[in-house]
């Protein structure tokens, strides 16, 4: 099963494999705090991708198509993450307080549209 998660909720049993798939380290989170498996920033948006979508909500949909775009050339990475689906529960952890319009979400629809 995959799910999400914010950084700043705890940890739980459940989770299973936890991925931070965000570019930036959750700020004021200690390693410890997060209990990430594994932080796999370069599946995250662009730089560039990123500061234009800046949480808006009115870009959410262009935001997802650029950003799909972006993983269809990262195969490797996202490869990662289907393995580890494959194994049992993943959770991918980001930072972002808009928990519906973020990364994470864009990506969960990525890998359950290309599964």
């Amino acid at each position: 099963m995959l799910k999400l998660k914010r950084a700043y909720a705890p940890p739980s049993e459940d989770d299973g494999f936890r991925i931070l798939v965000d570019r930036i380290w959750p700020r004021g989170m200690k390693r410890d705090q997060i209990r990430i498996d594994l932080w796999l920033k370069e599946v995250a948006p662009s730089d560039e991708l990123r500061s234009w979508f800046a949480h808006d909500p009115g870009r959410w949909a262009e935001f997802k198509e650029r950003y799909h775009s972006e993983l269809a050339s990262k195969g490797d990475l996202v490869g990662i993450i289907s393995e580890k689906i494959s194994s049992g529960d993943v959770t991918l952890v980001f930072g972002a307080k808009d928990e519906r319009l973020n990364n994470a979400v864009a990506l969960k629809e990525y890998l359950l549209r290309e599964s």
